[in-house]
């Protein structure tokens, strides 16, 4: 980066033009503060685990080359002290003696290294007569410079801050690196769990010609070879579906979803999400697989059932779970039965009664009512994990209606600390059913409802050739963190969509 690249100095604050300055003495010095490569031999963590009983004021004669980021300093006349940090947050400290690097090689350091700079030290491994583990310094060099100074120690960065500048938080904040390593974990402890089950990960595709498997609202974009519109995909549903049809009995994706809709701390317009199918099977059986494996990810990845909150609250995923039905849940809500036959109008005078705000212009029916309404009275007092059974069929238009209870599909929801983590069918594999759903969708398209499905020919004739009795599900991998951790989304996400500033 040249001068001309950065903002103009009237601009900037003074810790910038300070350290702007040194980069350019020490360019100007021949002395590189960006080098292609330094001599590392250990991590600090290996040094650590070396050398974790060393008595206090004792050399062990081993010779290091190590580097990480000082986050600590303390200079006096002979003796400077630094606090190094490598990413996964371990600290080992470096002393830099005028004995050991002489009068230049000390006056440098005082000079040149400012808090945030990462830098390499070689020297020998010793503990101080403190007892504190660290590398008496023989020589050592800036490996990368830092312009920017870290945040105050003591002043805790606002939630916005820590969301835009995730690679500062990842740097001061121990939590932040800890939840970005249970969510590689998390997804680690996913893929094994399904795999010990026999199923297959497929990967289908992001950008479709129709949006569908889902009621959402999809983002548009254009293909210049095609001259045609294609949507980033909202669910990978369809196709995974047409992988059962083609001979594949278990198979699972997991991978980014995009809802052109709200965010919030329980929303993002992207997000990662799991989808299962499992042929001849039912959403008992999808609900009892969904249970094992959340159980078995929080054994694996965090050590433990019993998730603490950071208000000191916890709640137990141990054992076998909660289920209510939604039309009964309901109705003892409300003190009114509301049944599939429950007339609309009805429906929309209790929202009225209620304060429930639901959009008016949108072509919304039976289901929908129905679905808003339980949310308002009973998805909102569901802490414990507890499966939500049998939905309207007007909102489930890819699910196979009950077996034995008219008007209702097969489908639950999973809800935990009031929010839905997971979702679960018995999937519709009738043809002729489906291609009249997707017409329902139509017309609601048609009334105004834009998270109505679009009908898929390509998909129908698929079902044509002749689908497994099957059951599928749905599960929020940045949901499931949230769950397991009690964060909410934007913090279990390493790099949430941000408004640009200005914009």
């Amino acid at each position: 980066m040249s001068s001309a690249d950065l903002p103009e100095a009237s601009d900037v604050p003074e810790q910038f033009r300070i350290r702007q300055a040194k980069r350019e003495r020490l360019l100007a010095e021949g002395r590189d503060p960006y080098p292609v490569e330094v001599p590392r031999t250990h991590t600090l963590a290996e040094v650590r685990a070396a050398h974790a009983d060393l008595e206090p004021d004792q050399a062990t004669g081993q010779q290091v080359g190590i580097a990480g980021r000082v986050v600590f300093a303390r200079n006096s006349g002979k003796l400077c002290f630094a606090t190094l940090q490598e990413g996964d947050g371990t600290q080992l400290q470096a002393m830099i003696s005028l004995a050991e690097v002489g009068q230049e090689s000390i006056d440098a350091w005082k000079a040149d290294v400012d808090l945030g700079d990462i830098v390499f030290v070689h020297g020998e491994v010793i503990s101080s007569r403190r007892g504190e583990l660290s590398v008496l310094a023989d020589s050592w060099q800036i490996v990368s410079k830092a312009l920017r100074p870290l945040p105050v120690a003591h002043k805790e960065m606002s939630e916005e801050s820590r969301v835009r500048q995730r690679y500062v938080d990842l740097i001061v904040r121990p939590e932040a690196r800890t939840i970005a390593r249970q969510r590689v974990a998390v997804v680690r402890a996913l893929r094994s769990a399904l795999e010990r089950r026999g199923f297959l990960e497929v990967e289908t595709p992001m950008l479709q010609t129709l949006a569908g498997g889902a009621t959402a609202r999809p983002f548009v974009t254009h293909s210049n070879a095609l001259d045609a519109d294609l949507y980033l995909r909202i669910a990978p549903e369809l196709f995974l579906k047409r992988a059962l049809v083609g001979g594949f009995e278990k198979v699972f994706e997991l991978n980014r979803n995009f809802r052109n809709e709200g965010a919030d701390s329980t929303h993002s317009p992207e997000f990662a999400m799991l989808e299962t199918y499992q042929a001849y099977g039912t959403y008992d059986d999808s609900a009892r697989v969904t249970r094992e494996v959340i159980q078995e990810v929080a054994d694996e990845a965090l050590g433990t059932r019993n998730v603490l909150l950071a208000d000191g609250s916890t709640y137990d995923l141990d054992g076998e779970w909660a289920s209510v039905e939604m039309y009964p849940s309901l109705s003892r809500a409300l003190g009114e039965e509301i049944t599939p036959e429950t007339p609309a109008d009805r429906l929309w005078a209790i929202a009225d009664q209620l304060g429930v705000e639901v959009a008016r212009d949108r072509g919304y029916g039976h289901g929908k009512l129905v679905e808003e309404l339980w949310e308002h009275t009973v998805g909102d007092t569901l802490w414990a994990p507890t499966f939500v059974r049998d939905f309207p069929v007007e909102t489930t238009p890819l699910t196979r209606a009950h077996r034995s209870i008219p008007g209702v599909t097969e489908k639950w929801d999973l809800y935990v600390r009031k929010f839905e983590l997971a979702t679960g069918y018995s999937e519709l594999i009738d043809p002729v059913v489906q291609r009249r759903r997707f017409e329902d969708q139509a017309r609601a398209a048609a009334a105004g409802d834009d998270e109505a499905m679009l009908l898929d020919e390509d998909f129908l004739a698929a079902l044509e050739y002749g689908m497994p009795p099957t059951t599928g599900t749905g599960m929020g991998l940045d949901r499931l963190l949230m769950a397991l951790t009690g964060l909410s989304i934007r913090e279990t996400v390493l790099f949430p969509i941000v408004r640009r500033h200005g914009g």
